[in-house]
């Protein structure tokens, strides 16, 4: 196995790297990581990894680096990596907005750059990445970086001219999600029904249909249709949603949540 650096353990590296070592225990003794946190360090040291005392370490000591840290501190990170790469290496950036032609520009060097928008459910196994590698990012590297993330949900790889608008989709959807539960939960405790089983039934639900739109065969505008009798509650319900322009201000969020990657990018 290569050798996989990680800058950063926060929760989504941690989910990474459990998976990895999920995959094989053996795999603990080629990671090194470092974080800011001690408390993070003692975390990754207690699951077998390889502790280092600076992001440089990590980077002279690894063959895949991944970037895990937040978009507002890349430029620092990769000035402090490019005294310490060559194009052997492989970086992975997993921060909404930072672009292929940026890594490489901070780090000074025409490094093989693997582009990534993971979920938070990847902490549970059920994340959901999309991947997109730069064009000197050998075969190999390209299934070792694919095999890390498709250890804890699905991956897809995507062209990088769509990688901002892919955050919306898979990056920060989540969000919306949650909140359309939260919505539904706090309307049925609002009519005295308990709030843990109205949300064990929306969970329920959300998984549910998430099966039907993937294993049906139906389109979600036939699966739409298949619920709503003429007349009937599902209609009744719709018809506020599309008053209320519910379509529409979902993909006009989607259109801020890329708007800002882009900026964070710049």
């Amino acid at each position: 196995m290569k050798k996989i650096g990680f800058i950063g353990a926060g929760n989504m590296a941690t989910a990474i790297i459990k998976g990895i070592i999920a995959q094989n225990p053996e795999n603990s003794k080629n990671i090194y990581v470092f974080d800011i946190s001690s408390e993070k360090c003692q975390q990754m040291k207690a699951i077998g990894t390889n502790v280092c005392d600076r992001a440089a370490d990590v980077a002279k000591l690894s063959d895949i680096i991944v970037l895990a840290v937040k978009p507002q501190n890349y430029s620092e990170v990769l000035q402090e990596l490019s005294s310490f790469v060559e194009e052997s290496k492989t970086f992975v950036s997993i921060a909404a907005g930072i672009s292929i032609s940026y890594v490489q520009s901070g780090l000074k060097c025409n490094c093989p750059v693997v582009r990534v928008m993971p979920n938070t459910p990847l902490l549970l196994g059920k994340g959901a990445s999309a991947l997109c590698p730069s064009e000197n990012t050998s075969e190999e590297d390209k299934q070792i970086v694919y095999n890390m993330f498709a250890g804890s949900g699905v991956c897809e790889y995507i062209s990088e001219e769509h990688m901002n608008e892919i955050i919306a989709v898979n990056g920060s959807s989540p969000a919306y999600i949650y909140l359309f539960a939260k919505a539904m939960a706090d309307y049925a405790e609002s009519k005295g029904i308990d709030y843990n089983k109205a949300m064990n039934l929306i969970c329920a639900t959300l998984e549910g249909s998430a099966a039907m739109l993937r294993e049906s065969g139906d389109s979600a505008d036939t699966l739409i249709h298949k619920v709503s009798s003429k007349g009937g509650t599902t209609i009744a319900a719709l018809n506020v949603l599309e008053d209320k322009k519910f379509y529409s201000s979902v993909q006009q969020a989607m259109d801020a949540c890329t708007n800002r990657a882009q900026e964070l990018g710049k």
